[in-house]
């Protein structure tokens, strides 16, 4: 139950240390806000070491240490003053804050809920000085700053201890040591990605937790964003460097640039929650709608439904361009101009990751699935007395072992029945057989001489189709599985894309017009969408609860027409009007690609197999369907020797 206010009350003053403590509510959350104050402090002041020492997840201890420019003796009492900073200094600079901090007051806020102290020395004084703040008792209520000489380096050194002393309410939310470290580990880790230059340690309970060297060439960054981020992650991302400048109109003179670099994850490396983000702007760490969005946008139709995408991002832009003073832990930014922003973001990484082909991935060390390949141990031991003969039979890969595959120019492993029993073939099972097994003794043997001129595609030459549902392939390094459904319906999804933009979708009239009965809604929705001819389909609503499809894409000739144009319509009939429907041109794509791909147990021949993997390796995205699962994965002759225990 609420306390009623006596209205009788007087508004009066409330006193410094009162205020300090209700602003420490916005500023001191928990030990993880008193790092995240000191460390940007320590940033904005130059630093170029830093050294966080944590006791008790920070509630005992929190110490920093820099070698930053440090504070004038006569500054360090104003230093724990409300409202006191260096950072700005008249109202226009606000339009352009290009530090980390600017409030002034989180010292203060931090001294009124801790036992804080501060050793500074100058960089050009001779020597340090320590302030520690102390409250007085009523009926002042106010906080002095008691100065005495220290020996100390350049730089600032801050000691918070015995956080919440004052405040036992505040201290009893405080989570378990554990869990209020793990926050503080966070905020250490998103300041070490925004500060490649800054030597940082970190320190918990006397034993160390990062030692994170300063990073100048992009070798030194990847491997600490590999220390933060994980080895997997950067194994599996691809860079970004894009950058646009355009003239500046109207009040501004010069130009406008805008830079994006960093590395965003392969659509198959995602995350169940999104974990694994971090964004900078000007090198502030931040959440933002207009940028969530641009991503979310740019793997729209490569990451499978529920998973998240992972990245460590940089824009740069003019301080002119962001307001970084609209939320007290200025986490959210406002842009000048969100839309230039959004369509720069996305188109950025949209083309980084169209540009990723399987040679690529491959080239990165990890396998289509993400997973990272672990080089090193024992490898494969080539062996030339005996090559695989291999033969497709029922959907079913066998091999056996044959001194030459150099002589083989026909079929000749079935026989009539009789001698051993086996069903009798008609002669066209038996020549389609003997011509498979032709066909892949020609893949094999231009396959080892491919190998021998080191001349073999990333995703290598087809050797047998599994089930009807796999394509197993045999590259320089290694085993590839293809899902041919989920690759060839990619394939053709990129390439109806690329028509509809080019407005050059080619249509291919039915020899015998199909007649579909569907519901009165879906002929409604036929007959009212002009719009299906961009897409290829001419249909004619002939009846209340009747349909003719007379033309359809050439590229899905070979697909199922009826239920191809029953999707469409239900998916016409869930997006609405023909605006709408332009606004899902992809999904109404996707959804017709599907329909237009091979599907599971159609037998291809070892020619056909080839010319999808070529076809692969020259699309885009090809490494993931239109719903996000993955087309392919890769094992490398190491990572098999170890399933078989190889050279244990």
């Amino acid at each position: 139950m609420l306390a009623t206010i006596d209205p009788m009350s007087r508004i009066k003053r409330l006193s410094q240390r009162l205020a300090n403590q209700i602003a420490a509510g916005e500023v001191v959350e928990r030990p993880a806000s008193v790092v995240k104050e000191l460390l940007e402090n320590s940033l904005d002041a130059g630093a170029r070491r830093v050294h966080i020492d944590i006791e008790g997840g920070g509630s005992r201890l929190i110490r920093v240490r820099d070698d930053g420019r440090g504070i004038h003796k006569e500054d360090l009492a104003l230093a724990l003053s409300r409202h006191a900073t260096s950072k700005i200094g008249a109202l226009q600079d606000l339009e352009a804050i290009a530090s980390l901090g600017f409030r002034g007051e989180a010292l203060a806020s931090i001294a009124s809920v801790s036992r804080l102290s501060m050793t500074s020395r100058a960089e050009d004084a001779d020597k340090g000085w320590t302030v520690q703040a102390q409250f007085q008792e009523e009926p002042q209520d106010e906080m002095t700053a008691q100065l005495s000489p220290a020996a100390h380096g350049q730089g600032t050194t801050v000691e918070v201890r015995d956080l919440f002393f004052n405040t036992p309410a505040r201290r009893k939310f405080l989570r378990t040591e554990n869990t209020e470290f793990k926050r503080i580990d966070d905020v250490v880790k998103r300041l070490a990605l925004s500060r490649f230059d800054v030597h940082i340690t970190l320190q918990h309970n006397g034993r160390a937790i990062h030692n994170l060297l300063p990073a100048s060439s992009d070798a030194e960054r990847r491997r600490r964003v590999g220390l933060v981020c994980g080895p997997a992650f950067i194994d599996n991302s691809v860079a970004v460097a894009r950058e646009m400048v355009r003239e500046m109109a109207g009040d501004v003179e010069g130009r406008d640039g805008l830079r994006l670099w960093g590395w965003v994850s392969l659509p198959t490396f995602s995350r169940s929650q999104a974990d694994l983000q971090y964004f900078y702007v000007n090198g502030r760490i931040i959440r933002d709608k207009v940028v969530a969005h641009a991503v979310k946008q740019a793997y729209s139709d490569v990451l499978y439904h529920g998973r998240h995408p992972a990245y460590v991002l940089y824009l740069d832009l003019p301080h002119k361009g962001v307001d970084v003073n609209v939320h007290p832990t200025k986490h959210e930014v406002r842009f000048r101009d969100s839309r230039m922003v959004h369509d720069f973001l996305y188109g950025s990484l949209h083309r980084a990751l169209q540009e990723v082909t399987p040679g690529d991935v491959l080239a990165g060390g990890a396998d289509a699935s993400g997973a990272p390949d672990i080089r090193g141990g024992v490898g494969f031991q080539q062996e030339t007395a005996l090559q695989p003969n291999l033969s497709l039979r029922g959907g079913l890969l066998s091999g056996q072992p044959q001194a030459s595959h150099a002589g083989y120019t026909g079929y000749s492993g079935y026989a009539p029945a009789g001698g051993n029993g086996a069903p009798a073939l008609s002669q066209q099972a038996a020549q389609q057989m003997a011509q498979q097994v032709q066909d892949q003794t020609a893949a094999y043997a231009r396959l080892m001489a491919a190998e021998a001129g080191g001349e073999v595609p990333p995703l290598g030459y087809a050797i047998a189709q599994l089930h009807g549902i796999y394509i197993l392939a045999q590259n320089k390094e290694g085993l590839v599985i293809v899902d041919m459904h989920a690759a060839h319906e990619r394939i053709t999804y990129e390439r109806m894309k690329a028509a509809c933009q080019r407005a050059e979708l080619k249509m291919q009239p039915l020899l015998v017009p199909l007649s579909l009965a569907v519901s009165q809604a879906e002929a409604d929705a036929a007959e009212e969408q002009a719009v299906l001819r961009e897409f290829g389909l001419e249909i004619e609503r002939v009846s209340a609860e009747s349909v003719i499809v007379r033309q359809i894409p050439s590229l899905l000739r070979d697909g199922d027409v009826e239920q191809l144009v029953r999707d469409v319509l239900s998916d016409i009939m869930e997006y609405g009007s023909s605006e709408r429907v332009k606004a899902h041109q992809d999904e109404l794509l996707s959804t017709m690609a599907c329909h237009g791909s091979v599907r599971a147990n159609r037998q291809l021949s070892i020619p056909e197999m080839n010319a999808l993997l070529r076809d692969m390796e020259a699309t885009e995205n090809s490494g993931q369907c239109n719903h996000g699962r993955p087309t392919w994965v890769y094992q490398s002759m190491v990572q098999l020797d170890r399933l078989f225990m190889r050279g244990q």
